[in-house]
């Protein structure tokens, strides 16, 4: 994500310049050049970046940056967005004797709609949000539609 709000942040200051190479990205973010490498590749094949080899070469956006969601740059590169582990082979709630055959757990919605809540938001923040500062203030409090079990009816 670092990357990408430098990689945006130099294109969107009214500079006409070129590609940016990762080697700067990597100096300026402190991030391993061989890890930005793998991760460039990604995004480029999900069309978030575009690529030009050569002397001068490097990487710039391809689309704008309030086209590009956080939720897609974190599906790009594979990081997945699960705030539980309630699902068929990974260890969690649903598994069961047999594979997928488990009973989900008590806390199994909680951590589901966490989940949710969390793609929802950042399918909702554009890169240039992040870019703009305007990020801060956007979580929501979702209203009760009737009080839950603990719950006072007046809180």
């Amino acid at each position: 994500m670092m990357a990408m709000v430098d990689l945006a942040t130099r294109q969107s200051v009214g500079c006409e310049c070129g590609p940016i190479c990762l080697a700067e990205i990597a100096e300026r973010q402190q991030l391993s050049l061989s890890y930005l490498e793998q991760l460039f590749g990604k995004l480029r094949r999900a069309g978030l970046v575009a690529s030009a080899r050569g002397p001068g070469g490097g990487y710039r956006l391809a689309r704008g940056s309030n086209e590009i969601s956080i939720a897609a740059i974190i599906g790009a590169v594979e990081e997945p967005l699960h705030a539980t582990r309630c699902e068929a082979g990974s260890g969690g709630c649903l598994t069961g004797p047999e594979q997928g055959t488990g009973e989900m757990c008590q806390t199994h919605d909680l951590w589901f709609e966490l989940g949710r809540q969390i793609t929802l938001f950042l399918e909702a923040v554009t890169l240039a949000d992040v870019v703009m500062q305007r990020v801060r203030g956007r979580a929501m409090v979702v209203p009760q539609t009737e009080p839950g079990p603990g719950r006072i009816a007046a809180e």
